[in-house]
């Protein structure tokens, strides 16, 4: 990559000339009748020609995840683009499959999730935004929900609802840490019934979950149905199905299911379709536009969010669990900075060689890789190379995954599209061909609600011990007692440590995760358990990235990454 003035991702996405959607559905074998158009560039999927193609076979399904995140940035949405163009190239049918991205994140610090650089999906700054609308549909449905209880409750409260033990929450798309916790109801009897209540972000919402795993439209208002949303007077579950308004939600919903098609910079067909927050719940992309793709292409790229310990443990454990799917290979991403914040270099020397600091930080890398192969999965490590990056550091980690019989690749996506992802493309294809293993997952789901709790802690993060709080402890045996120990447990935890405390980079060992609550989310099918301080509505930085966003009198967007 040269020193040039690097142009920004935006720019890039400005200036590449797109193909009308219709064209990139019909390189699916999609015509017009198939889709449905939000303008030029955008399209969804109709509900018609998915049933159509459930009959056809499955293409091969590839995942990637990375290291644990750092400030320096590993561009996992990156290489997934720049992969799949690159298999593009190699002559495959290929398909990207994507989340959304979050106003919150987007306006806040941690950017947008559209690549980067030649290895993009666009148009950028509308997915970036507001896209089709999904996430408004979901934040709708869901603050439908809470007025409705609250509603219930003001009107009579016939299921006689336990103010005090209400589950569900508001939601928005932003993070606003002045409305974790608030009062409604306030101003007198006609106003509504008094109770502490609060938001959560749109993307930590169970409905947002629940779209993602949904298998089609009935499946999502069983789902819907079966949401717990507050405990009666006697510490009964209460659901939607109870409050009898499923059938309302799922009309909000039914545009907002079907998969959004896009393209790359180079036109490769991607879905963009639902994102749900990695470290607070599962953290992929839909159900629904991964088992579709797979129905129309030959070769899926994928992505989960964070780190192997969150998003890939999660899309190998509840998702391929929930939807039937079986990944033939995994990318591993890391970044020579990453691994050398691993190593306990501060994010303002990460321009200096250090080779030694890189050495402490590839143990984080180490431990993600064994991971990935308590799943019994074939895996490349994608060297996503930064300008900065030195030779001798380069050198490093290339000899030391040889030493360990790790696949490796030199992926330039960013600067040079698919075709720095070549190299990647064929170590990928080589290690699906390659494959004799049987994808297996974590655990059995006949195995209490704590040993699978001890199971991650042990094989995914490395831990010794878990620590349940009084109230963990006391709803493992109300859970049991209910019935719902059967379900996977989606583990909310900071996504910058293998612990739980985001302090300790590298390879942490003999610590302890603390679990201070559990919340059964049954729409889902899973138990989110809570540990640390991972919070549901995100707070915004001192100098938010909204500080810098404008619109030019033409209407283009500036300053979107």
């Amino acid at each position: 990559m040269s020193n040039e003035k690097v142009i920004s991702d935006i720019e890039i996405a400005q200036k590449a000339a797109l193909l009308p959607v219709g064209a990139i559905a019909a390189k699916l074998g999609l015509s017009e009748d198939d889709i449905e158009f939000y303008g030029k560039y955008k399209a969804k999927i109709s509900f018609e020609k998915m049933k159509e193609v459930e009959s056809q076979p499955e293409g091969k399904l590839i995942l990637v995840t990375s290291i644990n995140p750092t400030p320096a940035g590993e561009g996992k949405s990156t290489v997934t683009i720049g992969l799949g163009d690159a298999l593009q190239q190699l002559g495959k049918k290929t398909m990207i499959a994507l989340r959304e991205p979050s106003l919150g994140p987007t306006m806040g610090m941690k950017g947008g999730a559209a690549g980067g650089g030649y290895s993009q999906v666009v148009p950028m700054e509308e997915i970036n935004l507001h896209f089709t609308g999904d996430i408004h549909a979901i934040t709708t449905a869901n603050n439908a929900l809470s007025a409705l209880l609250d509603n219930h409750i003001h009107q009579g409260n016939e299921l006689q609802v336990d103010q005090r033990r209400i589950l569900w929450k508001r939601a928005v798309d932003l993070n606003d840490r002045a409305l974790r916790q608030i009062v409604v109801g306030l101003g007198g009897p006609g106003q509504g019934v008094p109770r502490e209540d609060g938001f959560d972000i749109t993307v930590a919402s169970e409905i947002m979950a629940v779209l993602c795993l949904a298998a089609d439209l009935q499946d999502l208002k069983k789902r819907l149905s079966r949401m717990v949303i507050a405990y009666n007077i006697h510490k009964q579950p209460i659901t939607v199905k109870d409050l009898g308004v499923e059938g309302a939600l799922t009309l909000l919903l039914k545009d907002a299911l079907k998969p959004n098609l896009v393209q790359s910079i180079e036109h490769t067909p991607a879905f963009v379709h639902g994102g749900p927050f990695a470290n607070i719940a599962h953290g992929c992309n839909s159900v629904i536009a991964t088992k579709t793709a797979l129905k129309l292409a030959d070769y899926v790229v994928t992505e989960a969010g964070f780190g192997a310990d969150l998003g890939a443990e999660k899309f190998l454990d509840i998702k391929s669990r929930a939807a039937g799917l079986s990944p033939s290979a995994v990318v591993i991403v890391a970044t020579i900075r990453a691994l050398k914040m691993h190593g306990g270099v501060a994010k303002d020397e990460l321009q200096k060689e250090n080779v030694s600091a890189l050495e402490k930080g590839l143990e984080n890398l180490k431990k993600h890789t064994e991971t990935i192969g308590h799943f019994n999965l074939p895996f490349v490590v994608a060297i996503n190379r930064f300008s900065s990056d030195k030779d001798s550091e380069i050198t490093l980690l290339k000899e030391w995954c040889q030493k360990h019989s790790i696949s490796v690749s030199l992926t330039e996506v960013w600067g040079k599209g698919g075709k720095g992802g070549l190299d990647l493309g064929e170590k990928v294809l080589e290690a699906i061909q390659n494959n004799s293993g049987t994808f297996s997952f974590l655990y059995d789901e006949d195995l209490p609600l704590d040993e699978k709790i001890r199971t991650i802690v042990q094989k995914v993060y490395g831990g010794r011990h878990v620590e349940f709080s009084v109230k963990a402890s006391q709803q493992l045996k109300q859970f049991n007692d209910i019935g719902w120990s059967h379900l996977p447990v989606c583990m909310a935890k900071t996504q910058y440590s293998l612990s739980d405390d985001p302090v300790k980079l590298g390879r942490p060992c003999d610590f302890t995760i603390h679990v201070r609550e559990m919340k059964p989310k049954l729409g889902a099918g899973f138990i989110v358990v809570l540990t640390g301080e991972v919070m549901t509505m995100p707070g915004l930085p001192k100098k938010p990235a909204a500080y810098q966003m404008d619109v030019s009198e033409e209407g283009k967007a500036i300053g979107l990454f």
